[in-house]
Parts: C-alpha cells; structure tokens; sequence
C-alpha cells in the first residue's frame, strides 16, 4: 500500500492520499484547509488518479478543500450523514462564536456528489478495501476507516479525530460527547491487532499496541469497558 499525506493549513490536518501503489488510482482522505494544492501536487509527483474523497468528519479543518479538490478531480466526498450538515454549515459543528473566528474567507458548501457512510460497510474503492466504523464523540458523524491484515503489511487504520498519538480529540465542541468517545475509543480501537499503524487527524503516526501500553485515555476505556490492556496479536 502507498500511503503520502502531509499537514494542511492554519490547523495543521493531515490529509492523506492512499493507493496500492505509485501509478495507481487513490483515495483522499480529509483535504482540509489549503490542501488543494498539496494534494495536486502530490496527485502529479506520484502519478495517481483520485476516485473519491473521504472524510472522517465534518469540522472544517477537515473538510475546507473538499469544494475545490472533488471540483478539480470530479469525484464524489464520502461522509457520514450525521455530519453532512456541516459541508455547508461548518460553522454549527464549531460553535457560532468560534466558527466566525476560524472561518475567514473559506468558501464552503456541498460538492456534486455527496455519498453517506454507513457503520460497518467496506468501501471497494481505488483496488483497496476499506472499512467503516462509526466513532462518535468527537462529533455525532465522527468515523474511522481501516485496512485488512495481510500477511506482509499491516492494517492502517486512518483514525481522523479520535485517536491520536498520546491522546484523543476534543469532545467539547457541538455534537462531542466524553462518555461517546470513551465509548468508541473501546468499540472500534480496542479490539485492533497491536501492529496497526494509525494515521491520525493531527500528529505523527503511532501503533495500537503503543497506544494501549501508554495513552491514559485509551487505558481509561479498557477499564470503563472492561476490555484488556495487554498487547493482542494476529487477531
């Protein structure tokens, strides 16, 4: 698998472009703020071909460039329906206070072709299987998407808002919810092989299994849920 991403904007959201290979057609995850030409350029360097945008979640941040990058490559953006509000009103998933202040000049609104993510669905896209799992608590629409094992790569698991490097996302902003991220830190990461790469919203990569040795809010879950903190492999 060929995984490029890069830091996009004032908010530093990674976005990520994801293929089998170099050459190949790809999937964009999360192209938001000043990603458009980050993507492009990334699009012409690794000579790929964007079948379809898919987002973890609806804050703008994470979705500010999906207008011009699905206008530029003319394929659909993918997106829970609970956040789907907030293509055109990004401003109700931030609170009106603190959306005026982030919004500034962007230009929002709802790309030709919006399709709804569903929990538990495996999206065939770009040659890759990827599959949905709806992760509330960041937002009401929050999801993650991840690959299968296989037997020489290891499952990435693209966990946008949720999980990241030694910590978790907000939950005090409309629509979050502690008890609902507790809740899908311990239904959807939990349960993943330790050699899981996660590629988060913001940050650095980690692993799974580092993150159920060291993150508290990780370990909090398992106890809350009574799921088990010690490492699992070859699940």
């Amino acid at each position: 698998m060929f995984v490029a991403g890069f830091p996009a904007g004032a908010w530093g959201t990674n976005c990520y472009l994801v293929a089998p290979a170099a050459g190949e057609e790809c999937v964009i995850v999360d192209p938001g703020h000043e990603a458009a030409q980050g993507v492009e350029d990334l699009i012409r360097e690794h000579r790929l071909k964007p079948v379809a945008v898919l987002l973890t979640h609806g804050h703008i941040d994470h979705v500010a460039s999906v207008m011009p990058v699905c206008g530029a490559t003319g394929v659909p953006a993918w997106i829970h329906p609970e956040d789907r509000y907030m293509l055109a009103d990004p401003e109700r998933g931030l609170g009106r206070s603190l959306g005026q202040q982030l919004m500034g000049s962007i230009t929002v609104g709802e790309p030709d072709d919006v399709r709804e993510l569903t929990d538990g669905s495996v999206l065939k896209l770009a040659g890759m299987e990827l599959t949905v799992d709806h992760a509330p608590g960041h937002t009401k629409g929050s999801v993650t998407f991840r690959t299968p094992a296989s037997k020489d790569i290891p499952p990435v698991f693209f966990s946008g808002d949720l999980l990241f490097a030694g910590s978790i996302g907000r939950t005090d902003l409309p629509g979050g919810s502690s008890e609902s991220m507790m809740a899908s830190l311990a239904r959807v990461c939990l349960p993943l092989d330790d050699a899981t790469v996660v590629l988060s919203g913001h940050g650095g990569q980690t692993t799974i299994g580092r993150e159920r040795a060291t993150n508290p809010y990780l370990q909090q879950a398992a106890g809350a849920f009574g799921a088990p903190t010690i490492p699992r492999r070859g699940m």
